[in-house]
C-alpha cells in the first residue's frame, strides 16, 4: 500500500498509475488529510504530488506535519520536495523565472533512489520555486543547470525530494525512480493485479451489499460491462441490469446489448425504451453542460422508478472511472479544476433514493480493460471504443433532435465500418463521428446544396487523459468522407480534427 497525498497536480493520476504499473496497490487521499486517517490505512510508503500553488504564497495548501514522523519512506514530487523542504526547516524561493520543459538531470548520488541510472538523463521539469536552503541534515542528490537542488535526501531517514516530474513520460527513467522508491527503498512487493483487486472488490461489494439487490447500469461500452460482470459474479440473481436505450445510441448498440448479456452472460438483464422521454428532456438545450445534467438526472430518475417496482434495492452500481471524477469535479476536495461535468459524477442531481456502487472509480480505462479480460469478457467489448455516458447528444453539437441523431449514428456507422475494414480500429484509442452545428454550400447534381458539416475524431492515447490525433492515411479518410456525403443524406462536407489533448478535450462536449 501507497498512499498518494493530491495537491491538485493534474499529474497526481499519472503518478497513481506508475505505482500499479509497478504492481503495487496505492491510494489517493487529499493534501489535508490527517496523521490518523492515513495511519488507518498501514502504508508503506507515501508520495506527496505536485501542485498548481506555490509554498512562497500565503495560504498555499499545506500537509499534517506528522507525516514526516510516521516512520515510512516519502518522496516529494516538485510541490511536494518544496513543502518537505519548507516543513523540516529549509527554505522556498521563486525562481522569478520558470523552469518548464525538458533538463538534462545530473545524479550525484546513484546508490538509492537513481540506483542503476546513467550519470545525466532527461527530466521534465514544470516549477517556478526552488529550495534555496535545504532542511537540516538533508544533502543534494542531483542537480540540473538551472537548478542546484534538483534532487535531496535526508541523511538517515528516507526521506526524498525531486525538483523534476518522473511520472510524465517525457521523463524517460521515470519508472526506473519508481521502481528504485517502490522496492530498493520501501521494500514493497509487486502483488497488486487485476486478480487482486477482483478478489478484494467483490468481498467490499458483498460486506455493503449484504443481503440486498443492486441495480447495474449497463450501457454496452467497456466500462459498464466490466462493471457488470464483476458485480455478477459477486452477488448472482442479487444483480438486476437495466440497460435504457435513451436514443442517443449508436447503430446496434440495444441489439449487441441484449445478444451478449442475455445470452453469454445469463443476467437479469431489463431494457428500458425511454426514447422519446430522453429526447423531450432535451429539446431546445444547446449548452454541454445542460445536456450532461438532464441525461444524468434522467438516467438516475429511471434507475429509481425501476427500483421501487422491483422493490428491495438500495443501491445503484455504475462504471465511472478515475478520468471521469478528474474531469467533473475537484478531486478528493483537492484544488484541481473541472474540465467538465460527466453525466455520472458531476451531472448527477443532488438528492437520490439510491446509494452508489462505483468499484471503478479509482481505475484508468486500460486497467478497466484488463479486468475485463481476467472477468472473461470478448475482445468485442474489452477492445472497444470508449464512448461517453450521455451518448450522442454531446457529439451532436447544437439542437438535439431526432433527424440530427439519424444522420450523426449513419456517419458514425460509416467510419467505424471502413476503419475496420482497413484494420485501422485497434490501432486507434477513439474513433467517432461529431455533428457540426453549421451548415455548408456545396454542389450535388449540378445544383446547390446547403446542407450539414460532420467532423472526424480520431485519437491515440492510453488513458484518455492526455491524446494526440492519429494520422489516418489519406485515400482511407478520402474513401470515408465519401462514403458519408454519398450515403448520408443531409451532409456535404466532411473535415478531419487534427487537435490533440490538451488544449482540446477527445469530445467536443
Amino acid at each position: 500500500m501507497v498512499i498518494i497525498l493530491d495537491f491538485g497536480s493534474q499529474y497526481t493520476q499519472l503518478i497513481a498509475r506508475r505505482v500499479r504499473e509497478a504492481k503495487v496497490y496505492c491510494e489517493i487521499l487529499p493534501y489535508n488529510a490527517r496523521v490518523s486517517a492515513i495511519k488507518s490505512r498501514h502504508p508503506q510508503a507515501l508520495i506527496i504530488s505536485g501542485s498548481p500553488a506555490s509554498v512562497s504564497e500565503e495560504g498555499h495548501p499545506d500537509c499534517d506535519p506528522g507525516i514526516f514522523s510516521l516512520g515510512i519512506p516519502i518522496l516529494g514530487i516538485c510541490y511536494g520536495m518544496h513543502l518537505t523542504a519548507k516543513t523540516l526547516g529549509g527554505e522556498v524561493k521563486s525562481a522569478g523565472k520558470r523552469e518548464y520543459g525538458r533538463t538534462i538531470f545530473a545524479a550525484k548520488k546513484r546508490n538509492d533512489l537513481f540506483f542503476g541510472l546513467p550519470p545525466r538523463f532527461t527530466t521534465w521539469m514544470s516549477h517556478g520555486d526552488y529550495v534555496s536552503r535545504m532542511p537540516p541534515d538533508f544533502e543534494v542528490i542531483g542537480s540540473s543547470n538551472n537548478c542546484p537542488v534538483a534532487a535531496f535526501r535526508h541523511k538517515s531517514k528516507k526521506i526524498f525530494g525531486v525538483q523534476f516530474h518522473p511520472e510524465v513520460s517525457h521523463t524517460p527513467k521515470g519508472p526506473d525512480i519508481f521502481h528504485n522508491f517502490l522496492f530498493r527503498i520501501s521494500h514493497l512487493s509487486p502483488n497488486w493485479t487485476m486478480a487482486s483487486f477482483i478478489k478484494k472488490e467483490k468481498e467490499e461489494i458483498c460486506k455493503k451489499v449484504g443481503d440486498e439487490q443492486v441495480i447495474s447500469a449497463l450501457s454496452g461500452g467497456v466500462d459498464s460491462s466490466v462493471l457488470s460482470v464483476l458485480l455478477h459474479e459477486a452477488l448472482g440473481d442479487r444483480l438486476r441490469c437495466i440497460f435504457v436505450d435513451n436514443g442517443l445510441l449508436r447503430a446496434g448498440e440495444r441489439e449487441m446489448v441484449e445478444k451478449t448479456f442475455r445470452k453469454h452472460f445469463r443476467m437479469n438483464l431489463l431494457v428500458v425504451d425511454a426514447q422519446k422521454r430522453f429526447l423531450k428532456k432535451l429539446s431546445g438545450v444547446i449548452d454541454p453542460e445542460k445536456k450532461r445534467k438532464i441525461i444524468g438526472e434522467e438516467f438516475i430518475r429511471i434507475f429509481e422508478e425501476e427500483a421501487r417496482k422491483i422493490g428491495q434495492v438500495r443501491y445503484l452500481a455504475q462504471g465511472t472511472l478515475y478520468p471521469d471524477l478528474i474531469e467533473s469535479v475537484s478531486v478528493f476536495g483537492g484544488p484541481t479544476s473541472r474540465i467538465k461535468s460527466h453525466h455520472n459524477v458531476g451531472g448527477l442531481p443532488e438528492k437520490m433514493e439510491l446509494g452508489l456502487i462505483e468499484p471503478l472509480k479509482y481505475l484508468f480505462k486500460d486497467e478497466v480493460r484488463l479486468l475485463g479480460k481476467e472477468l472473461g469478457l470478448p475482445e468485442e467489448i474489452t477492445g472497444r471504443h470508449p464512448f461517453p455516458g450521455p451518448g450522442l447528444a454531446v457529439r451532436v453539437l447544437g439542437e438535439i433532435t431526432k433527424t440530427r441523431l439519424d444522420i450523426l449514428r449513419k456517419a458514425d456507422e460509416i467510419f467505424i465500418a471502413e476503419i475496420r475494414a482497413a484494420n485501422w480500429y485497434d490501432r486507434i484509442w477513439q474513433a467517432f463521428a461529431v455533428l457540426l452545428p453549421v451548415k455548408t454550400v456545396g454542389v450535388m447534381g449540378d445544383a446547390r446544396t446547403y446542407e450539414n458539416v460532420i467532423a472526424l475524431r480520431a485519437v491515440c492515447s492510453v488513458d484518455g487523459m492526455t491524446a494526440d490525433y492519429t494520422a489516418i492515411p489519406h485515400p482511407l479518410l478520402g474513401r470515408i468522407a465519401n462514403r458519408i456525403i454519398n450515403e448520408v443524406k443531409g451532409v456535404n462536407r466532411v473535415v478531419y480534427d487534427i487537435s490533440s489533448k490538451p488544449p482540446a478535450t477527445i469530445e467536443y462536449e
